[in-house]
């Protein structure tokens, strides 16, 4: 007989709620997306449209007392709700899926970690940057060998918006938890310990640009790992020329990839998985290209195929752990350690000085 689907109530319907997390709880076997929780009429009918059962509720208060009806709480809310909307979950009995960054400290990620181990409940963060199409590749190429002993990873998320688009990730408080570091930068620097594990030493630069921003929108982050990598990790809104997605020195060989992955596009356009016909996979005129002594733009390297990116994995894997208590896809640890490079990031730039972990 299959098992009844576990029940997911979504806690927040903007972008993260309604490009990611929705389209894709509902294309994962073992999952069903039972309860939004949003009083924003705009956003409620926007989700009866594509998801016509679904209940709603005014608040996440409102789910506690009736948390026997529901298997999983998805955070995808402004980032200084994270903790406090967690922390009741998980005291309410019900596991966690939180969007990044889980938290404004490390200290706090691992509090809410110790209270997901007490109470024996899954706690996961959502890094779905894991599952670009770019990185997928990058970790088979070093996983196989190709480029020696990786010494430098080069990591760009830039974007060209010289003006505003105002909301709290552009607010200069310190409790929205906002700017680039904590938003993009949370993706990038988890990359690289995804990669190249943990780091010992950070230095970074974080700069307000755009005339009346509050928060910082052009950073770089320099990571020594405990291995010796180095990683140079570039955030910006600023970037009039973009750079390359990655940039990765071996021994070897290199590894160069332009342009992002596009399941992020293909989810804004309503695109979904299981629906739309190659999901996660890009033209070859994207593809990357692998080599030594001549750069790939004056046809240096050969091609590299680039695996199609596979977003769902995330939750198939959330769903996977739900059912057999096994480990998340990516813990509040893992989180944690982010966090301490974040943490360790902003203290560098506001001091100008190399901080020790």
């Amino acid at each position: 007989m299959t098992a009844a689907p576990h029940r997911v109530a979504l806690v927040g319907y903007g972008l993260a709620g309604s490009v990611f997390h929705a389209p894709l709880i509902a294309a994962t076997e073992g999952l069903v997306l039972d309860t939004v929780v949003t009083s924003n009429e705009e956003r409620r009918e926007q989700a009866r449209a594509e998801f016509p059962d679904v209940r709603f509720v005014d608040a996440p208060e409102d789910l506690w007392a009736r948390a026997d009806e529901l298997d999983l709480i998805v955070i995808a809310s402004p980032n200084k709700t994270h903790v406090p909307i967690a922390t009741a979950a998980l005291e309410a009995g019900l596991p966690v899926v939180v969007d990044k960054p889980i938290a404004g400290t490390a200290a706090e990620a691992r509090e809410l970690a110790a209270l997901a181990d007490a109470r024996g409940l899954l706690l996961s963060v959502f890094q779905n940057r894991r599952w670009d199409n770019d990185f997928l590749t990058l970790r088979k190429l070093i996983d196989d060998g190709e480029l020696g002993t990786v010494q430098r990873f080069e990591s760009r998320y830039e974007r060209w918006r010289p003006q505003l688009k105002g909301g709290w990730r552009e607010s200069g408080d310190p409790s929205e938890i906002g700017g680039l570091l904590y938003d993009l930068g949370s993706h990038v620097v988890d990359q690289a310990l995804a990669l190249f594990g943990p780091a010992v030493r950070v230095y970074a630069e974080a700069d307000v640009r755009r005339p009346g921003a509050r928060a910082d929108d052009d950073t770089f982050v320099a990571l020594t790992h405990a291995n010796g990598v180095r990683s140079h990790l570039h955030v910006s809104a600023t970037t009039a020329q973009l750079g390359p997605r990655f940039r990765v020195l071996g021994s070897s060989a290199g590894y160069v990839k332009y342009g992002l992955d596009p399941q992020e596009a293909a989810l804004r356009e309503g695109k979904r998985p299981g629906t739309a016909a190659r999901w996660g996979e890009e033209p070859e005129s994207q593809w990357g290209r692998l080599g030594s002594g001549e750069s790939p733009l004056t046809g240096g390297g050969v091609p590299v195929p680039t695996l199609p990116g596979d977003y769902p994995a995330y939750y198939a894997a959330v769903a996977a752990a739900l059912r057999d208590g096994g480990r998340p896809p990516v813990t509040a640890g893992e989180a944690a350690a982010a966090l301490d490079v974040l943490e360790a990031a902003r203290v560098s730039a506001r001091e100008g000085i190399v901080v020790e972990l």
